[in-house]
């Protein structure tokens, strides 16, 4: 298991004094974002400040990655030609609607890691042969877009999100079915601390990763949803010690604290101890 990224933090590349603070923060990823975080007439500078922190990095064991504008538009491919090769751990790239699109990206990103936004209707139809991708590209992470897909939906992003509840349970499934990590997307609401815990549980219970943020102060709360508490961790030590015991390492099931563990339980404890862990 590499490092697990629970929380992923915007910053906005045009903006000094972010990218400077994201170097102290406890996020376990920075996206400086070219794309929707930048004005217009700001992204040429921004794309050039981005660059400026690959190269001068500083960002300690955080995963730093650069969201691009997407390959059709008027910045699009300066962006990709400007980031490919410059110190970032992973390019995120938007708007895409099927495999063709990874490829083209894939290719010009070179063996950088390739996340990419689940943001359009096109994509949502297209789950399972978008995460295919990953065994000839080096795709490695979903990422929600669920503003974007609201807007074009033209459904209510409601703190509940009846309408995206199926995207995002085949967004999952897809991604572990070709081993890749899935984000899901930002909670628009900075003031609202339990509603942002809500999207978080949610989120867990769908059973992503972790999740994209707006605001350090989302930070704290997103790690420690997304991290194994203290009893899910002696579960998990219970359910390991109990097939070491010699009398056990051949069966397929054995009773831990009055319920039954089967060979799978002890996977998943064994996952739960490695993430706490790491």
């Amino acid at each position: 298991m590499t490092r697990p990224i629970r929380s992923a933090l915007y910053m906005p590349a045009s903006n000094p004094r972010a990218i400077m603070k994201a170097r102290d923060l406890a996020c376990d990823a920075v996206i400086l974002d070219l794309e929707d975080a930048v004005a217009p007439e700001e992204k040429p500078r921004a794309r050039a400040a981005a660059v400026a922190a690959a190269r001068e990095g500083g960002f300690g064991g955080r995963t730093l990655v650069v969201r691009v504008n997407a390959i059709d538009t008027e910045w699009g491919a300066a962006d990709l030609v400007a980031v490919a090769g410059v110190g970032f751990d992973a390019v995120l790239v938007p708007k895409v609607d099927g495999p063709g699109d990874v490829h083209r990206y894939a290719a010009a990103i070179g063996d950088t890691a390739l996340w990419i936004m689940i943001e359009t209707c096109r994509s949502v139809f297209a789950l399972e042969p978008l995460a295919a991708c990953a065994h000839d590209a080096a795709l490695t992470t979903f990422v929600l877009g669920t503003n974007d897909l609201a807007k074009e939906m033209r459904a209510r992003l409601t703190p509940e999100r009846a309408p995206f509840l199926p995207f995002l349970a085949h967004a999952v499934a897809a991604a572990r079915i070709h081993g890749l990590s899935v984000l899901d997307g930002v909670y628009n609401a900075i003031d609202d601390a339990d509603g942002f815990a809500r999207a978080c549980a949610q989120s867990v219970e769908y059973g992503c990763d972790g999740r994209t943020l707006i605001h350090p102060s989302q930070i704290a709360a997103c790690n420690a949803a997304f991290s194994p508490g203290e009893a899910e961790i002696a579960h998990a030590c219970a359910i390991v010690a109990a097939f070491d015991l010699p009398e056990n390492r051949d069966k397929g099931a054995v009773r831990v604290g009055g319920a039954m563990a089967e060979r799978l339980h002890l996977a998943e404890a064994q996952r739960t101890l490695a993430l706490a862990e790491r």
